[in-house]
């Protein structure tokens, strides 16, 4: 077995740009729509009462992926990131392995990415001011992406003034109260799921709401009467409907398949996006391994053009 290469959080980064994981997140979901990849459903193992372990295959442009990853909310508390994780990137000619990268990385890049993409086709035309709910990891590189995009005002609130503070200053945004980044024309809820954020009350005409933290079973950032209020979208029914937004208004009987759209759909122009400009869109992100797939690759090709440096194994 040859060396494998091997790129931690910081080489991620380093190797995929918050506009290049934009164009490869949106192209992975036209392939996906188009059934040129493939992705098996996201498995879960609990291990109570700490978290879960996630396994999340994919395949697609000639690879293979495998990402194992874990949500651990208490681990803060101990000193350790709640988000760990690898990513096992393989031939899929072959079966062999071509490199392993940070999960939280790739995590990051993708979460945000997908906010991007999900803005660009859902928000009204001239929507320029997002609101970041949660300004962790995943907040951050939610507006670091959007900021890249060319979305440029802002507000970031988090209950860790400090963390909305150092991203409000990075992006040259404002730090701000839960009640001022709702009143932006895009608002991205990137929290734990633990609680509501966004209710009935916050909603206003020509709203778009990216929701990113509530990706397993349980969670929500939104009453069941604010996601029934909305035009919906998603990055994937059946993913979605069992463990994201959408699952408690579903199992009310408030919301049934036909009301909701892929974002896939739309970026191919196979559904309806955004129906009319006062319209308040709701977009459910419960992310897919064919983001971390579209991501992954661009790494393995930055670091075979040279871009980045990796540390190197042999099995």
């Amino acid at each position: 077995m040859p060396s494998i290469p091997v790129l931690d959080l910081e080489a991620v980064l380093k190797a995929v740009s918050p506009l290049a994981a934009i164009e490869r997140v949106h192209a992975a979901f036209l392939h996906f729509h188009a059934g040129e990849w493939s992705m098996p459903a996201k498995i879960y193992l609990p291990s109570p009462p700490f978290g879960d372990f996630r396994a999340m295959p994919a395949l697609g442009g000639e690879l293979a992926l495998l990402k194992w990853i874990t949500s651990f909310p208490g681990n803060p508390g101990r000193g350790l990131p709640t988000v760990t994780g690898v990513i096992c990137l393989s031939d899929a000619n072959t079966g062999e392995p071509l490199m392993l990268l940070d999960a939280r990385s790739v995590t990051a890049l993708r979460t945000g990415a997908v906010a991007a993409v999900a803005t660009r086709a859902l928000a009204p035309p001239g929507a320029n001011s997002v609101g970041i709910i949660g300004c962790g990891l995943h907040g951050a590189w939610s507006g670091r992406c959007l900021a890249a995009a060319g979305y440029a005002s802002g507000v970031c609130a988090d209950p860790d003034e400090a963390a909305a503070r150092a991203l409000a200053d990075e992006l040259g945004w404002l730090a701000g109260s839960r009640e001022q980044a709702v009143r932006c024309k895009i608002v991205c809820c990137v929290t734990p799921g633990a609680e509501i954020v966004i209710n009935a009350g916050d909603l206003r005409p020509g709203l778009h709401l990216n929701m990113l933290g509530a990706d397993g079973p349980g969670k929500a950032e939104a009453s069941i009467g604010a996601v029934a209020s909305c035009t919906l979208f998603c990055d994937e029914w059946e993913q979605a409907s069992h463990g994201g937004e959408l699952t408690g208004a579903i199992e009310a009987g408030l919301v049934r398949r036909e009301q909701v759209g892929e974002l896939g759909a739309v970026l191919a122009g196979d559904a309806t996006g955004r129906p009319r400009a006062a319209s308040v869109t709701l977009f459910d992100s419960t992310g897919l391994a064919i983001q971390d797939l579209a991501v992954a690759a661009a790494a393995l090709e930055a670091w075979h053009a040279g871009a980045v440096e990796a540390q190197t194994v042999r099995l």
